[in-house]
């Protein structure tokens, strides 16, 4: 194992024995070293590798721009929501929430708050990477005694959805506004708002939430032709005529805002979970 580069006294970039790229750390561990020198691996105390090229340079980058510290304590939060999930997680979420994090804390100590606009909407629709956004706060808490905004929750958990699906923040940004999107489109359609804590609302938001990712990935449901699934389709069409109708104003939300067109058998689906939800059933 050889130095590619000091990065400073306790983290040096080095090169394994199969060329690999690394980021090792240790006390005193880059201390008056040089590139090309050996290290000694009893030393290290800890290391990191991506398997991609491009996320192995954005972490050279990260190390040289916040404390190690913060990068452990992301290592044992993110260990900490494996545990909790039954979905992989994007490697890439070492860098991007250790980076968050880090800079969360530099702005709590300059004194500069973050409003998340969309706090609501995560709560909502990702309860789970929610609860693990606050518990990563009470962490924070515990081990710097650091009391970060509560908004901060509602962004890591973007952090986590994005690594659970493996899109950029961005995308994920713009999946979290459809599905508010459809939300408020559905509310005004039946002119009430939803009991967000039902179990109903509930199956809806996954469902729309499945949805939403299929038109990023292109793999939404198209109209079969089987005479059986026709006969289906147009039975719900009859029968739920009011779902059905909020179902295409949400399919015309999605086309005319985000240029993504869903097929009628995925139309037909959040009919059904519009009928379960018995709206029209309750009172306004």
């Amino acid at each position: 194992m050889r130095i590619k580069k000091v990065i400073n006294n306790n983290i040096l970039c080095v090169i394994d024995e199969k060329g690999h790229e690394m980021i090792v750390a240790g006390k005193g561990i880059g201390f008056k070293r040089k590139t090309g020198e050996r290290v000694d691996e009893t030393t290290i105390e800890k290391s990191y590798r991506m398997e991609e090229k491009s996320d192995q340079r954005k972490l050279r980058e990260l190390v040289e721009q916040i404390p190690i510290e913060h990068l452990k304590l992301t290592e044992d939060l993110i260990e900490s929501m494996k545990a909790q999930l039954n979905v992989k997680l994007n490697e890439s979420l070492l860098i991007t929430l250790a980076d968050h994090i880090s800079f969360a804390i530099q702005r709590k100590n300059q004194g500069i708050a973050f409003k998340n606009p969309l706090s609501g909407s995560v709560m909502c629709f990702y309860p789970t990477e929610y609860q693990l956004g606050q518990q990563c706060l009470k962490i924070l808490e515990e081990r710097y005694g650091i009391t970060l905004d509560p908004d901060e929750a509602s962004f890591i958990a973007l952090h986590i959805v994005n690594a659970e699906l493996n899109t950029d923040m961005s995308e994920m940004h713009d999946m979290t506004n459809l599905l508010d999107g459809c939300v408020r489109v559905t509310e005004f359609y039946y002119h009430k708002k939803f009991d967000r804590n039902s179990l109903d609302f509930s199956r809806f938001i996954v469902h729309l939430r499945y949805l939403v990712q299929r038109l990023y990935q292109n793999k939404t449901l198209e109209d079969t032709q089987d005479v059986n699934d026709i006969m289906f389709r147009e039975l719900i069409k009859r029968n739920c005529k009011e779902h059905y109708e909020c179902a295409n104003r949400i399919a015309a939300y999605i086309e005319t805002n985000y240029d993504k067109v869903i097929s009628d058998e995925e139309k037909i689906y959040i009919t059904i979970h519009l009928k379960r939800l018995n709206i029209l059933d309750q009172p306004g």
